[in-house]
């Protein structure tokens, strides 16, 4: 065989090489991409159960602050009240 055919052999061989390799790291890219859907999924919804972990937290705060406290029933009253005025203005803001 002559130098040149000897030569266009290596090309060939080393051409369908990295046509393999090129399929392999295509197929291993879209199981990574696979992969990184798969964790953001899971990561928002990790994201919605701390939110709401939260939110519990918050009212459960709330409702101890009430059961601890000897105020009067005006007193309290009067903080639902300003809760609610606050909750107002959030949903003022939230409508904006």
């Amino acid at each position: 065989m002559s130098v040149v055919a000897e030569q266009l052999v290596k090309v060939v061989e080393k051409t369908e090489r990295l046509i393999g390799l090129c399929v392999a790291l295509q197929e291993e890219n879209e199981l990574l991409k696979f992969e990184n859907q798969s964790l953001n999924a899971l990561l928002e919804s990790g994201k919605e159960k701390n939110k709401e972990l939260e939110d519990k937290l918050r009212v459960l705060k709330l409702a101890k602050s009430f059961s601890e406290t000897n105020e009067k029933s005006l007193d309290i009253k009067q903080k639902i009240n300003d809760f609610v005025r606050e909750i107002d203005k959030c949903i003022v803001l939230l409508k904006k």
